[in-house]
């Protein structure tokens, strides 16, 4: 029985998070893991140029640091594919090509777009590549012939864009593209310290690297219930992020009663952020001792990566074959 083949990328923008880590890689790795799934999964450094393209001097290390991060969760280079979206010239060819296809309206009412642009209002992204990043993202996907993407619900819209495009390019061509299905994934509601979105761009993320002091002082920053203003007021647990991290890295039973001892001022904020910490940097240790690993191995991740980047051009190069006979701009001169 084949497998059925799943696709998805991040951007090398900077550090990743337990953001990232509760909200897509610890999926990846079980999807790697169930043994029905073909992986393919991509740094889309093409898609941080969207965004980030004045200030590209970053990327390269970002890219380095965040295979390092996807193989220290327990990715596996023997089960998923891992690669560089732009050493793979083929995204770039689809991308042109789809572009002539995809109708502008399309775009427009992609309602990502518009939340980013008033998101990032620190940056112009009045460019094509801002606005035309769905369709590379089609590319992306479709390049892989991909059965699903792993999502949260928030990103439902961005594959039914992919399935479009597919559907449009079948229907004028020849029918070579599944439709993707979008994997929805249940992503924990995980905020910064600051409240906010847990977000680089806003200096509020708890990062996967950090330990020690770091992460004890960023976890002792983290807001809390706001209307607990004094040790002796009671708290609401379902409010506070801190318990949203207790549910992830301590054991349901010491939650369970840590909350309840919120609720009746048993125990301080202060105190109910150390036992935190304790628990976050317990919980991430073997993921740190594997970041200490390859980063003493370099050689080693860019091996990965390159055997990554082959695998990945051999099935690209065959999509992209099929794609032109299709449209009949395989000229043979």
């Amino acid at each position: 029985m084949a497998l059925k083949r799943i696709v998805s990328g991040m951007r090398p923008t900077g550090k990743l998070h337990l953001g990232h880590l509760h909200g897509a890689l610890k999926n990846w790795v079980d999807l790697q893991n169930d043994g029905a799934y073909e992986c393919f999964y991509f740094v889309a450094d093409w898609h941080a140029l969207t965004s980030d393209y004045a200030e590209t001097g970053e990327i390269g290390d970002n890219i380095i640091d965040m295979v390092i991060d996807w193989l220290s969760v327990g990715l596996d280079p023997a089960k998923s594919t891992l690669f560089i979206q732009s050493n793979i010239k083929e995204h770039a060819e689809l991308f042109l090509l789809l572009t002539m296809i995809t109708p502008l309206s399309w775009l427009e009412r992609n309602p990502t777009y518009k939340e980013m642009k008033e998101e990032l209002t620190s940056k112009d992204l009045s460019n094509f590549g801002f606005l035309g990043y769905p369709v590379l993202q089609a590319a992306d996907i479709i390049m892989y012939k991909a059965y699903g993407v792993p999502v949260g619900v928030d990103q439902v819209p961005h594959i039914e864009l992919t399935r479009e495009i597919a559907r449009r390019f079948n229907f004028l061509y020849r029918e070579i593209f599944p439709a993707p299905e979008p994997l929805l994934t249940q992503v924990p509601k995980l905020l910064g310290i600051d409240g906010r979105k847990m977000s680089k761009s806003y200096d509020n993320s708890i990062f996967m690297s950090d330990t020690g002091d770091v992460l004890k002082q960023k976890v002792a920053a983290m807001f809390t219930d706001p209307q607990r203003q004094r040790r002796k007021d009671p708290g609401r647990p379902e409010l506070c992020n801190v318990f949203t991290l207790h549910e992830l890295y301590t054991a349901p039973e010491k939650t369970g009663e840590l909350a309840g001892q919120c609720r009746s001022a048993g125990i301080g904020c202060t105190d109910c952020k150390k036992i935190l910490g304790t628990n976050i940097q317990n919980g991430m240790n073997l993921i740190h001792e594997r970041q200490a690993y390859y980063r003493n191995h370099l050689q080693e991740v860019r091996d990965i990566i390159a055997d990554g980047d082959i695998r990945a051009t051999a099935v690209a190069r065959k999509t992209m074959d099929e794609v032109r006979v299709a449209m009949k701009i395989s000229y043979g001169l």
